[in-house]
């Protein structure tokens, strides 16, 4: 898969609006013709559902975005796509804080790429990300989301050749999803022309704002335009994100949907055993367990490939991946794990940002994190978009105060895991499908 690529979709009626005053029959027309996807029929929680009823065409949206919309499967928008998508229509700064999983993307892409003029050949918004991964994931969606209406997107990332995307940005490109230092390196060197960018996007903004990116954000901001928009998202807003905030924001809108910060749909349980029996305790968990798609976390890059080699030993199918490998291998294992080419993933903390892969109904911490935040965003790998999933945390006597502190800053419980766990907690085929429940 390449890690650069631009997609220069078709158009069929670019420019048709979302079809305000036609006659109900040409309504129903267009809506015909869609290429839907199967209905997911899954019970979800109400971090997705608990909205005020509104309709994405309740947006005045062009059709042709619309119709990217409902053929990714997006039926109705989810509470942050309802806060955050009119007010990022109307060109205001934003600060929105959403659990994961809950449909930050649609939030502020739906937004860019309605505002966006496919017939300006120049680029008009950017969204920053910390993971190569999470760029290649945010790009695909804008691309879906956007083939009837003309736009190119474009992704770039460390780790790829300099040169695909000088030779790439020769062609007009209206949306750059990019990590931070590939974007700065490309507008140090002169190479994106940003006079028109008058839309930035920080998607997981704590982590853009940390240490681990030091000043990047700032010298970024310098190469735009100084009208503009900047919206960030999050589910955890440090003080470095207020500091930014007010040297950056102009009178910012700010949406906060959470009052919890775990998502509903996640059971969290623990297993208390000695280090040496870890790996003992994840084989009987495997032979337990319904698993459809697994993300198993370690602390530390060795532990990744030592413990993918013992479950690759115990006769389970499994991939591992982190931040060492090269970025080509990288590519391969994400884009296989999400095509459900393989059972069970063993990652490092690389792949707690953002990655969205529905199929995954389990989330083993193999090894416990010591911070809340680390916490958070691992278990939030299951139970996507209101989903059902369960994490299982092993934990050691060096734990237990790392555990009681997550569960108190968390304002959650992590129960004793139970002899059997009840498969309606975690397997689809378990639950009551949601039109069974609608007719009880």
């Amino acid at each position: 898969m390449a890690s650069t690529e631009i997609v220069e979709n078709s158009t069929n009626h670019h420019g048709a609006t979302s079809g305000v005053g036609k006659s109900t029959d040409d309504a129903q027309g267009w809506k015909a013709k869609l290429k839907l996807p199967p209905k997911d029929l899954r019970i979800k929680t109400t971090d997705v559902t608990n909205t005020k009823g509104n309709e994405f065409e309740d947006f005045c949206l062009k059709r042709d975005l619309l119709m990217g919309v409902f053929e990714k499967g997006w039926e109705k928008p989810s509470p942050i796509q309802e806060a955050s998508i009119p007010i990022a229509l109307t060109g205001r700064d934003i600060l929105a804080r959403a659990k994961n999983g809950t449909g930050k993307t649609g939030a502020y892409a739906i937004p860019i790429l309605e505002r966006a003029d496919p017939s300006m050949d120049k680029l008009q918004a950017l969204i920053i990300v910390p993971t190569r991964e999470l760029a290649l994931q945010t790009s695909q969606i804008c691309i879906e989301l956007s083939r009837h209406l003309g736009l190119k997107c474009m992704v770039t990332t460390g780790g790829t050749n300099l040169k695909d995307d000088i030779m790439r940005l020769y062609e007009p490109v209206h949306v750059i999803i990019a990590t931070p230092g590939r974007i700065l390196d490309l507008m140090n060197k002169n190479l994106v022309k940003t006079d028109h960018c008058a839309i930035l996007v920080l998607d997981e903004a704590d982590k853009l704002l940390s240490q681990d990116f030091k000043g990047m954000l700032d010298s970024i901001i310098s190469h735009l335009p100084s009208e503009r928009q900047i919206m960030l998202y999050s589910a955890t807003f440090p003080l470095s994100v207020e500091q930014f905030m007010r040297k950056h924001l102009n009178n910012p809108y700010e949406i906060n949907l959470m009052e919890e910060l775990t998502l509903k749909g996640v059971t969290q349980y623990y297993a208390f055993v000695q280090e040496k029996q870890k790996v003992h305790c994840l084989n009987t968990l495997f032979s337990k367990l319904q698993i459809n798609q697994s993300i198993i976390f370690c602390n530390s890059t060795q532990r990744v490939e030592l413990l993918a080699k013992k479950i690759t030993e115990l006769g389970y199918s499994c991939y591992y991946i982190h931040a060492k490998m090269n970025q080509q291998h990288r590519n391969r294992v994400f884009h296989d794990f999400r095509q459900g080419l393989c059972r069970n993933l063993v990652c490092s903390d690389l792949f707690t940002r953002g990655i969205d892969i529905q199929a995954v109904n389990v989330v083993i911490n193999f090894d416990f994190p010591r911070h809340a935040e680390t916490y958070l965003h691992r278990i939030g790998r299951s139970g996507r978009y209101g989903h059902l999933g369960v994490a299982i945390n092993l934990i050691t006597f060096d734990d237990r105060f790392a555990l009681h502190k997550i569960e108190q800053e968390l304002c959650t419980e992590i129960k004793p895991i139970p002899k059997t766990i009840d498969k309606s907690l975690y397997v689809a085929e378990f639950q009551i499908p949601k039109d069974a429940q609608d007719d009880a």
